[in-house]
Formats: C-alpha cells, structure tokens, sequence
C-alpha cells in the first residue's frame, strides 16, 4: 500500500472518530468537567479524535501493527496521567459514564488489548508514570508501572553493579504487564518468575481507592502476581526485590542448520538444559529460517531452518564451557563462542542488539522496530521426539517469517509451589514455547489472514508434543483464539481460564467476585467475577 493511500486512510480515520467525538460532545463534556472535579485541581492531559496529536499518541506505543490499523476501534479519550490522582480520576469517571477503561504501560499486549476495544473506552497511558526508586541497602526498589524492563535494568545498574532483576529480554516491554502476567527472563532458572519477586504494590480498585499490599489484602496481592492485574484494578507501582548478580557474567551464541545438525543438537537440548546443567545457566533457543549460505558444500541454494541457542551464565567463562563440554558436547561451544560483560550488557545482547551497543539503549522506548504478528504459546513437559521435530521444521519452510522463541524451565522456577501465586506453570515443565509468524502489514488482510491460518495449523500440529489436561499457555503472550468474552462470539472461560491459570483460575474468579463483582474492569480475557462448574 502506498504512502498516498496511508494518507487516505489516516485522513478517513480522523474524519470518522471526528464525526463520533461531535455526537456525543454533550457526554464528553460532562467525563471532562468530572476529570477536573476528582483531579485534585491538577487536570490530566487528554486527547481527543479531533485533536491532531490523537493518532500519535495513540500508536506511539502499539508495537503489533495488526492493531495500528485504521479501521480498529479506538478511545473516545487517551489520557497521559502525571500522578496517582489523576490516575483516580479517569476510573472513578470512567465508571460514572460507563466507559471501559484499557491501560497501557509498554503496549506490548500480543492482542492490542492495551489499546483498543469492542466497548466504548478510555485510554490511560502511563508514559509518565515510571520513576524507580532503588534501596541498594534494602535490595528493592519501587518502579510505577509504566517503566519499562529496559529502564528497570540501566537504573539498578546504575546503582550497583552485583544486583538485577530477573525479567524478559526485551527491553520495551511495560513492567506494569509484563509483571503481572509473571513476567520470566533469562535468570528464571536462578531465581523464578518476576512476579516471584514483587513485594508490595500499589493499585486503584474499581471504588477508586488506592490500596497497597496491606489494604488490598493476600487474596487481591496473590492474584495480581501472574493472574493478571487488569482484571482487578489499575497498577501504579510494584515494589520488587533486587537479586545478586555476579560483576562479571558470560554470554555465548552458536547457531546450527539443518546441514549442520541442528535436528539432533535440538533434540539434546531438551533434556540439557532443563535438567542437566545447574541453576546459573540459561540456554534459550531460537529458531527461525535464514538463507542457505552460497559457499555452502550443500550447494547453497533455497531456505534452511536455523537453531540459535543463547546462553547466559552467571559465573567465569572457564566454569561454563567446562559443564558445557561435559554435558552437552553435542552443540559444540567454544570460548570463541563466548565473551565476558556486565548483567546489564548482558540485557542489552538478550535484547538482539549487536555486540558493544552502549548499554544506554535500554533508555530508548522505540528501540526496537514494530512489526506485524500473530504469537501463541505452550508448555512443553517432555522431550520432543526427532520426527516431531522434522514436521515443525518442514512448516516452518512454508512460511516467510516464522520463529520459535524458547525459554527453557528448571531451577528455581520449578520448585516453587503451583499456588504460591496466581501464576502455575512450575513444576513438571521443561520449556515454553512462543511460536510467531511475522509479515508486511502493507500485504493486507488476506496475506493476514494467510499467515494466521499457518500459526493455527502449526499449533495444531503441535498438540501431542505439549501439556495436556489442560493444555496450557502463557497470559504474557495472550491468544485470542484461546476463547474470549465479547464481540461477535462468546467461549466458557473456564477453557481459556484454565490454560492460563490451571486450578488457580478458581481462585481468582473468587478474588475477583470480592473486589470487582460488577466486573468494571472488563475485557475479552479478563476472569469473570462468576464461573459455573
């Protein structure tokens, strides 16, 4: 699609929410005037379709372009709140005129559930709202919610050079989310979940009242920690514990092809790296597809499936390459492989940013370029065997841009009980997959269409390979197909509850019956406030 059309769209776009904005300017006025009133006489920045900054604000943070099209539904207001009060405000008016409420802290949601909706809705952006405050001397530090892992990382670094924080690997994502679902990265095998790490939070519930870990009582404090928290309230802040990281960490790549492999290395490193190495290392895998190489003795020509495997250890180089020699000689690292740098580099090379990029970039909200995808996710509880293997490698052939980004499971993640928070996935699992197709949004809606029907046969395809009873999936990386509530079809929570959640999910619909039994803050995936069994 050409730039002339874009602007014809745009154009369309504003015309339409114009259009609707003087419909109801009568309403509109009257949630202003209420934001003004409940703001403690400091008035939140709002957006409306007819002002021209709408549309920036709007898509400044949608990072899957599915959902950056013009034709989605979009806010009647975007509000960029300075402080906890005004936060207050939008809920306690959202809720007198009965508009949805949609927060977005990074924008990172896999089904643009942070920034659109099939109900009237606001949305609060919290590109303000992300101060961290570090207690070197009491390992913590208070981060509102929207801060992103990025900014998380650089500023304890900035404080201490031996202390982290266990989250994911790219660096834009909003804490506020990303938290809240669990939240896990390449130290999760040292030391859990990020969630497993949250000590107190701040949140406003559906009252508008602004409670913390003792107000808001265990129950609200375990469901918010990997059940999701916009089914309850609003985040403000969480406070998480800091963890001891060592000054100097390892990082090795190596990549494998199908001619070089890569089956048999894969199939080793199931078992490996979940099991079979200690806590310290983390061996993610990546697999995508890449041009044969020219110089190739196969000739070079077509496609290859490619296996990049990413290691972090948190210890000396000769300490690793050591364990890995003895226990998995099969994918053959070297210390050329290897090279020695601070945890905070460390996020910065997990982020896919090219060797000796200044770790600085993790300051920078747009670092990473947008794209256009469509993700799902499973549990993976034993081995994949070499012909299962074989059949995801042959789809992946058919396709243009397919990945499989993998987090391998073990270590302490594991031995934490199922029910000490809302998130369950422990024990018993070896890795989680998340499986994303990519394509040039420009293709239109029946390239679209195309590549999502690919990701849903190849998770079909999937199914005797990963958990079962129920067959599992991860809330960070949301999937509609799951089953959702609203818009044109409805599906029995319990289906998609139950993936996400497993029994905890009966848990939560009673904490959220308790704070939330008008369900006010609603959404295609949220819990229910009531579930018949």
């Amino acid at each position: 699609m050409g730039s002339s059309n874009h602007a014809i769209l745009s154009l369309f776009t504003f015309l339409v929410l114009t259009t609707q904005w003087k419909a109801s300017s009568a309403s509109s006025d009257d949630f202003l005037q209420c934001l003004a009133t409940n703001s403690n006489g400091s008035k939140p920045q709002v957006y409306i379709p007819n002002n021209p900054s709408y549309l920036t604000i709007l898509q400044s943070s949608i990072n899957n372009l599915r959902f950056a099209t013009p034709e989605m539904p979009k806010p009647q207001f975007i509000i960029t709140p300075d402080n906890d009060s005004q936060v207050q405000a939008v809920v306690i008016c959202s809720k007198r005129y009965g508009l949805n409420i949609k927060v977005r802290s990074g924008g990172h949601d896999f089904e643009g559930s942070s920034s659109t909706s099939n109900v009237p809705f606001v949305l609060i952006d919290l590109i303000n709202l992300r101060a961290i405050d570090i207690d070197v001397k009491d390992n913590s530090a208070w981060v509102q919610a929207g801060a992103t892992l990025g900014e998380v990382y650089y500023r304890v670094a900035e404080r201490s050079p031996v202390h982290g924080f266990p989250a994911g690997s790219c660096p834009t994502v909003g804490v506020g989310g990303h938290i809240s679902g669990g939240g896990f990265g390449p130290m999760v095998r040292k030391y859990g979940m990020s969630a497993d790490h949250v000590l107190d939070a701040r949140l406003i519930n559906a009252k508008g009242e602004i409670l913390n870990r003792e107000t808001m009582g265990e129950d609200l404090f375990w469901a918010i920690r990997g059940g999701g928290v916009s089914s309850f309230g609003v985040l403000l802040a969480w406070k998480i514990k800091l963890v001891a990281v060592p000054p100097t960490v390892v990082v090795c790549v190596v990549a494998k092809t199908l001619e070089q492999g890569a089956t048999d290395v894969v199939h080793k490193w199931q078992s490996v790296a979940s099991y079979g190495v200690p806590k310290e290392i983390f061996i993610g895998l990546h697999v995508g597809v890449v041009n044969k190489n020219s110089n190739a003795t196969n000739g070079g020509v077509g496609r290859t499936v490619q296996a990049t495997f990413q290691v972090l250890f948190l210890g000396p180089t000769e300490n690793l390459v050591y364990v890995m020699d003895k226990s998995f000689p099969e994918l053959g690292m070297e210390r050329k492989d290897c090279k020695e740098m601070s945890w905070v580099e460390s996020t910065v090379r997990f982020a896919g940013f090219p060797s000796g990029t200044p770790v600085d970039i993790l300051l920078n909200r747009s670092a990473l370029p947008k794209t256009t995808f469509k993700a799902k996710s499973d549990f993976v509880t034993e081995p994949i065997p070499k012909g299962g293997l074989e059949g995801i490698w042959k789809r992946f052939l058919k396709e243009e841009r397919p990945e499989m980004v993998i987090g391998v499971w073990g270590g302490k993640v594991n031995e934490i009980a199922d029910d000490k928070i809302a998130f369950p996935h422990r024990a018993g699992n070896m890795y989680l997959i998340d499986h994303v197709t990519n394509w040039d949004g420009k293709e239109g809606p029946e390239a679209s269409n195309k590549h999502i029907a690919w990701i849903r046969e190849l998770h079909e395809y999937m199914t005797p390979y990963v958990s079962k009873s129920p067959r599992t999936a991860f809330l960070n990386y949301k999937d509609l197909d799951l089953g959702h509530i609203g818009g044109s079809t409805y599906s029995d929570p319990k289906i998609w509850g139950e993936m996400y959640f497993k029994s905890n999910f009966k848990r939560l619909v009673r904490v959220k019956s308790m704070v939330d039994p008008d369900n006010f803050f609603s959404g295609e995936q949220n819990i229910p406030p009531t579930i018949t069994y």
